[in-house]
């Protein structure tokens, strides 16, 4: 089938499931209780202090500004219903990257070398993976991430087959921005180094033009704008709010309203003094976190998607079976446990050939895939802090990448691809009422629980 037909195929189909149902409910789900005040902040300029880096939030804030968004709303708690159609503003910028992404993914399976059937397989399971659109539907960051994360990939391979210095420039920008937006954005830059560091040592490429490109598209370009973004925040968060307690007495001299703000002794910090204690106690925050959560999971188990994440809840009384509304993360098992049967079968088959491998030292693309994957889940193994399986996510794209290069091995791929997709397509519209909030009977919700661990 023509690519430009495969293409408008997909993105209508992740218009339509993005898109569906936008704004339902017109309550608080989930994280949106902290991240709507981490955006509502940057409205009233009272500081306040996050364990991820800003952009994410500065994005949604800065969209919610051109429709007039107003920071009446506490988002206090799960539940609280919306006062007017503000909210819509919040959630349109995740939504938007969400719908994106799956087209990300067709033109990045071409660019490393993928047939076109095989990048339209790659792209649809995204757009048709239940768990992903859950997380693009409220005011979260992890679409901004991906997005960006993957743009960045599509960019840098686009430079590794056809050149174009442009090309590596649009690779450090979104790479910049990824981090910029989570720190587990830097898995993306160090997948295109790692590449590049094992392409100049095997061209024996260590000329000082090619070395001093990798410096500056690999870390100023990327730092820069990481450093920019906290310069913006800091600019905005102004005042004395409920960040201040993270934050030294020097630091808070900067903020109005505080006991140290006009404190003859105390010598306020300067925009990089800033930067780097604030960096300093993500860094902390991050490490020591010690809140527990029910519906909190290890790293290991989210391949096989052994645990959910309750989102949401609504009784609607006076219906038939007093239906409910509820949201859970839930990805499409289709998609889920198909891409880790492609990712078990990779790996061994892999390593029934590392010798040859280490001996030519060859990155072909199941090694770049194996080394994608294994890259994002680093960051979350020995770490005790609370973890969730949208903490996957990176990780399961490159994992359906790996089925998707499993379906190009095929001689005559087209009934496996009709089959995954309209398999998966039918698990979607199966899952969805837990995605979109639909209302259902205790019955038939109970029919989606696949895993008494779901609950």
């Amino acid at each position: 089938m023509d690519k430009r037909i495969l293409l408008i195929i997909l993105i209508i189909a992740s218009i339509s499931v993005h898109f569906a149902f936008f704004g339902h409910p017109n309550e608080t789900v989930f994280d949106e209780v902290h991240f709507g005040k981490f955006i509502s902040a940057y409205y009233t300029h009272q500081y306040s202090f996050d364990i991820h880096p800003p952009l994410g939030k500065l994005m949604i804030a800065g969209f919610g500004k051109l429709f007039n968004f107003q920071p009446e709303f506490s988002f206090a708690a799960i539940g609280d219903t919306f006062p007017d159609h503000g909210y819509l503003a919040l959630r349109f910028l995740p939504t938007l990257a969400g719908t994106l992404l799956p087209i990300i993914i067709f033109f990045l399976a071409l660019e490393l070398g993928l047939k076109p059937l095989s990048s339209f397989v790659a792209g649809m399971l995204v757009a048709l993976d239940t768990a992903l659109l859950t997380q693009s539907r409220y005011i979260l960051l992890d679409m901004f991430l991906l997005f960006a994360g993957f743009a960045s990939l599509l960019f840098y391979f686009r430079y590794r087959n056809r050149g174009q210095i442009i090309n590596l420039l649009w690779f450090g920008l979104l790479a910049g921005i990824a981090t910029s937006i989570k720190w587990t954005g830097l898995t993306f830059l160090a997948l295109a180094g790692i590449i590049e560091i094992v392409s100049i040592i095997k061209a024996r490429a260590f000329g000082a033009r090619r070395l001093a490109s990798l410096v500056v598209y690999f870390a100023i370009i990327p730092f820069v704008l990481y450093l920019s973004v906290f310069v913006i925040h800091f600019s905005l968060l102004k005042n004395s709010g409920e960040g201040d307690a993270f934050m030294t007495p020097a630091f808070r001299a900067t903020l109005a309203g505080t006991v140290e703000y006009n404190d003859p002794n105390i010598k306020p910090l300067n925009t990089w003094q800033k930067f780097i204690e604030l960096n300093k106690e993500m860094y902390t925050a991050n490490k020591t976190l010690t809140a527990s959560h029910p519906y909190s999971s290890r790293w290991y188990t989210w391949p096989f998607m052994t645990r959910s994440i309750y989102y949401w809840n609504h009784t609607l009384p006076g219906t038939a079976n007093d239906q409910e509304e509820k949201i859970y993360l839930i990805g499409n098992p289709l998609v889920w446990w198909g891409s880790t049967v492609a990712l078990i079968y990779l790996i061994i088959s892999w390593l029934g050939s590392l010798k040859s491998r280490i001996k030519n030292t060859n990155l072909d693309l199941p090694t770049i895939f194996i080394l994608a994957y294994f890259l994002n889940l680093l960051p979350f193994i020995g770490i005790g802090r609370i973890m969730f399986l949208y903490h996957y996510f990176p990780a399961l794209i490159f994992a359906i990448l790996m089925l998707a290069y499993l379906v190009d091995q095929l001689e005559k791929p087209k009934k496996t691809v009709i089959a995954l997709i309209a398999i998966a397509a039918v698990l979607f519209v199966y899952f969805a009422p837990l995605s979109y909030g639909l209302a259902e009977s205790q019955k038939s919700f109970n029919h989606h629980l696949w895993l008494s661990s779901w609950l």
